[in-house]
């Protein structure tokens, strides 16, 4: 069997498939002792060895996948590692090695999925995929009907509009956001559009996954319903 090196760095469960183009090019994959920072380059599991920041990943066809779901509270990096910062994975007590799927800003809490799956993670990720994702919003001062339509149906950010979306108002200054999309601080600039400002931003689902009442700061194993319609 011969694959591609960001596919094979996906199925060990190092990142996704996008993100394993990044480390590539970025120098920070070895392949039998030699740095490849070229896509394209193919490894034969068993065969030729692969390290990633010098340490080695092995292919592993009968690792068990792990499918978490966590209430990541404000103030935690949604990175598996920063220096000088909380990150997520400190607060789940496993050895394996799992990796989050999408990012939270520092500020924002809610529903974060870690898995070990790389074919999953790439399709959650994956804008191409349109996996929904909602969100609870508190804004600083009280948010118009005009302004939840104009959110709806899009506005522009750094030149690019943003794809259309749900929008339902729960208070006269929270309202509920569905989105289809996952741009960097998105819904942080999208509010910013209706010149107003987050003063809390929950995600509470994302696909079939729901946080429920999963308490700030804790986290679970996927239920095997939850898993058998997140990954079919």
């Amino acid at each position: 069997m011969i694959l591609r090196l960001q596919k094979y760095l996906a199925h060990a469960g190092v990142c996704s498939r996008r993100k394993a183009e990044e480390h590539i090019l970025n120098g920070r994959i070895k392949v039998n002792g030699s740095i490849v920072a070229e896509l394209g380059t193919k490894v034969s599991p068993g065969k030729d060895i692969v390290l990633f920041d010098n340490q080695k990943i092995v292919l592993k066809e009968t690792a068990p996948k792990i499918y978490i779901i966590l209430n990541k509270p404000k103030g935690y990096i949604t990175s598996c590692s920063q220096k000088k910062s909380k990150i997520i994975l400190d607060l789940i007590d496993i050895s394996e090695r799992i990796y989050p799927v999408g990012r939270l800003d520092k500020d924002s809490t809610g529903l974060v999925i870690l898995t070990n799956d790389g074919p999953l993670h790439n399709r959650l990720s994956h804008p191409s995929f349109s996996h929904e994702k909602e969100y609870i919003v508190k804004t600083a001062n009280p948010v118009k009907e005009a302004d939840l339509k104009r959110l709806a149906k899009g506005v522009d950010i750094d030149g690019i509009k943003t794809r259309k979306a749900q929008v339902k108002q729960l208070e006269k200054n929270q309202f509920k956001i569905i989105l289809k999309e996952g741009r960097n601080r998105q819904i942080r600039k999208m509010v910013g559009k209706i010149n107003n400002r987050i003063v809390h931003l929950k995600r509470i689902r994302m696909a079939n996954i729901r946080l429920g009442n999963l308490k700030e700061g804790t986290w679970r194993y996927l239920t095997k319903k939850e898993i058998s319609k997140l990954t079919q």
